[in-house]
This record gives structure tokens, sequence and C-alpha cells, in this order.
């Protein structure tokens, strides 16, 4: 009897938790909408004189970036207090209670819900068949943590690569404004590109994949069953062959840009030789 009650309640309590985060989804999904069709168009005309110089295309990459950085601040953020201070899902990372959590990753599916809208109406504009396959990857591993409960931990702590994602736009913002490479601010911001991605998205993979060794043929994990077990490494194999690839043409860049710096401090240096 006591057994029966238990699950009764722990059943009324998911359902209520799903219901919360479809709440959740659609709030987030309209939010973010509205901030790229008029928030940021008003936003960014007022914070930035070269914004209404910008061609229509333009226009449109740069309010679905802001849009990116507003979504990432949020659940990084977020994401980074739950990662050191959830006691729940920090002492259970695979059925530890997601309530929490699951705010945080059901914005994150509003968002990525509305961007691929955003993309796909705007295809010839900002379509990227990456993004495609990333924000699809990601809706299937949270939609499983939403509506079951499980790997709260783990989707938050993969959540935490968005913290990468408002340098990777304000490198576009410069480029789009027209900034040099070499000022100042430009190579800032790329040099904290470089190590908050290389951090976020790289460093991460290892303790990733430990974690998944440590815990595999487990009883919590084998509670799991086979669709989440698949779910979660092959959308986690799959974003993380991406991240890498984005590493890699990060690192490319990074090189490139420090190549040329150096060219141009020994041309400086020849010319000043030449002078004395």
């Amino acid at each position: 009897m006591e057994a029966n009650t238990k699950l009764a309640v722990g059943t009324g309590t998911m359902e209520v938790n799903i219901k919360l985060a479809i709440c959740i989804v659609c709030s987030s999904f309209v939010v973010f909408q509205v901030l790229f069709h008029f928030v940021s168009y008003w936003f960014s005309a007022r914070v930035s004189s070269g914004y209404n110089s910008l061609s229509i295309d333009k226009k449109i990459e740069w309010n679905s970036r802001v849009v990116s950085t507003c979504h990432s601040l949020l659940v990084g953020i977020f994401g980074l207090y739950l990662f050191f201070f959830d006691e729940a899902t920090i002492a259970d990372p695979l059925w530890g209670d997601p309530t929490y959590v699951n705010i945080n990753i059901a914005t994150a599916s509003g968002y990525l819900i509305s961007d691929l809208l955003i993309i796909l109406f705007n295809w010839k504009v900002i379509g990227d068949k990456f993004f495609i396959i990333h924000h699809c990857a990601a809706l299937t591993a949270y939609s499983f943590v939403l509506t079951t409960g499980a790997l709260a931990y783990i989707a938050n702590f993969r959540l935490l690569a968005e913290l990468s994602s408002p340098f990777v736009n304000q490198r576009w913002f410069f480029e789009a404004l027209k900034y040099p490479k070499f000022s100042k601010v430009n190579v800032i911001n790329g040099i904290l590109m470089t190590v908050v991605f290389f951090i976020v998205r790289i460093i991460s993979i290892p303790p990733m994949y430990s974690f998944l060794y440590s815990v595999y043929g487990t009883e919590p994990y084998i509670r799991l069953g086979f669709a989440i077990q698949f779910v979660w490494i092959s959308t986690c194999v799959v974003l993380d062959v991406m991240n890498i690839m984005w590493m890699i043409k990060i690192m490319k860049g990074c090189i490139k840009v420090i190549s040329l710096i150096r060219q141009e401090k020994a041309k400086d240096s020849l010319q000043n030789g030449k002078l004395d």
C-alpha cells in the first residue's frame, strides 16, 4: 500500500513537472520570438550607430545573434549556479530531482525551437546545416530529460557550453561593424572566445565520458533504459564532434591572426630601422 502511494505521488509530481516544463518551453519560445522580431531592432538601433547602415540580411543575422547572446547568458549563468549548488542533482547525477534544472532545460528548449524556425524561414541568409543538426540533437536529449526526469545534472553540464556563445557572437558583431581585426577590443574578445570555448566545450569532453564509463552497468544506469542510454551517448558524440570541428576552425583563425600581428610588427620594426 505504501509503495503504491509513493508511486502515485511520484507519478503526480512528474506530471506536474512536465506541465510546468511545457509552459516554460512555450513562454520561452514566445519571448525569444519577440526579442528577434521587435526588441532587437529597437535596442540595437539605439546601442549601435552602425546597425542602421547594415543591409537587411545583416540585420537578420544580427538580431538572431542578439537573441542567441541573451539566451546564452540566461541559461549559462543559471546553469553555472545549478552546477555548483543544486544539491539534488549533484548527489545523484542520473536520477536527482530535476525540478530546478528542468526550468533551465525548458528555457533552452524554447529558444532552440524558436531559433530553428528563424533559421528555416531565413535559410538563404543564416541557413546552416550544422546548426540544424546541433539544435535537433540537443532538443532530442532535452525532451527525454523533461519527460523522464533522468540525467538532469548531465543535461545542465552540457548546457554550460552556451557560455562561449556571447564571445562568438561578439566577434561577428565586430566584423559586421567593420572593426579592424587588430583592434584591441577585437583581439581581446578573440582570446576570450578561444579560451572560454576550449574550457566549456573541449576540456569538458573527457570528464563526460569518464563519468559515463564509471556508471556504465550500474543499477541507476540500467534503470535509464536503452532509449535514454542511446540518446545520451549518441547526442553527446554528435555535439562533441561538432565542437571539436568548431574548435579547430577557431584555432586556425587565432593562429592566422597571431601570424598577421607578428608580420605587422616585423614590418614596423623594419621601417623604424630604416628611418633610424
